[in-house]
């Protein structure tokens, strides 16, 4: 159940509550490649949304 770099860099970015546009933003995505990074994240986390992608990672460590 890795992440790429790229996927914790997304993660912790909503973590912080951001947005996806504010994360396409941040990152110079465009909100759909940002969408498709968040949609895998759920994939490999087994989450069906961010509060639980951010709950499980953060209890996995994959992020602070």
């Amino acid at each position: 159940m890795s992440l790429t770099p790229r996927q914790r860099e997304v993660l912790s970015l909503m973590s912080q509550g951001k947005t996806t546009r504010e994360i396409a933003y941040e990152l110079g995505l465009s909100p759909y490649t940002v969408k498709n990074y968040i949609e895998r994240i759920y994939e490999r986390l087994g989450a069906l949304d961010r509060v639980q992608a951010v709950s499980i990672a953060v209890r996995k460590g994959l992020i602070d």
